[in-house]
């Protein structure tokens, strides 16, 4: 048991693609689109881009952010509890579709004491059911403004914030009384390098092109699980 929080060091992971097997947002929307809550047509704003991706002719930055703009053009409307409903129905779905690597390490982690930090640009919701049950201390992700009538107005709630991963890390090292010494930071792609830049061990997971390129540079970790196998480069 911690008996004293001042000084307890920090892990900061990424959720999509370094602890789950996908995205929850790719999720969320697939299942706005099955339940009618987004309309069928919304998968022809990223279908090319997920072409590309699965055939190794685009990447998969150019994938999610075609989702993202199909989330973003048609979530003006919805009500919060559809919403709210269908966000749960995916997490109950996905919450076993983790990595084994980064599953084992957060357990690892949460018994040697360390405060465990989420952040994503998932929705703050879906990653607080997805979080929480992993044993994460703090969730940060994507806040969306909602109207008088409990229905999105399609506005993002402070973005600037949650777009830099590295000021959202030091200002809750000092909300939480936390220590960067000894910290260790988990990432995926070159999204992630602002917040690993500042910790202790930067462990660069199943990472892109760029950030394979930026941990070759300085040394970071570079942990690759493919199939049942954990590669330490």
């Amino acid at each position: 048991m911690i008996k004293n929080s001042v000084h307890r060091k920090v892990a900061i992971f990424d959720i999509d693609g370094t602890i789950f097997r996908s995205s929850l947002l790719i999720e969320l929307v697939e299942a706005l689109i099955k339940e009618g809550i987004f309309p069928k047509n919304s998968k022809s704003l990223y279908e090319r881009q997920y072409s590309n991706w699965v055939n190794r002719k685009g990447s998969y930055e150019d994938y999610i952010e075609a989702v993202i703009e199909a989330f973003m053009q048609n979530l003006k409307g919805v009500n919060y509890s559809d919403f709210e409903k269908i966000g749960l129905e995916v997490v109950i779905e996905n919450k076993d579709k983790v990595y084994r690597y980064t599953r084992d390490l957060v357990k690892k982690l949460k018994k040697r004491g360390y405060y465990l930090l989420a952040i994503s640009q998932s929705p703050k919701g879906l990653l607080d059911a997805f979080c929480k049950r992993l044993g994460f201390n703090k969730i940060y992700g994507r806040f969306y403004e909602l109207g008088p009538s409990d229905e999105f107005t399609g506005e993002v709630v402070d973005l600037h914030l949650i777009a830099n991963k590295a000021n959202i890390v030091r200002r809750a090292v000092a909300k939480e009384k936390l220590t960067l010494k000894g910290s260790i930071g988990v990432g995926d792609t070159e999204g992630d390098i602002p917040m690993l830049e500042l910790v202790d061990t930067a462990i660069c997971f199943n990472p892109n092109q760029l950030l394979y390129r930026y941990a070759k540079m300085n040394k970071w970790k570079v942990v690759v699980e493919r199939k049942d196998v954990i590669y330490e480069i």
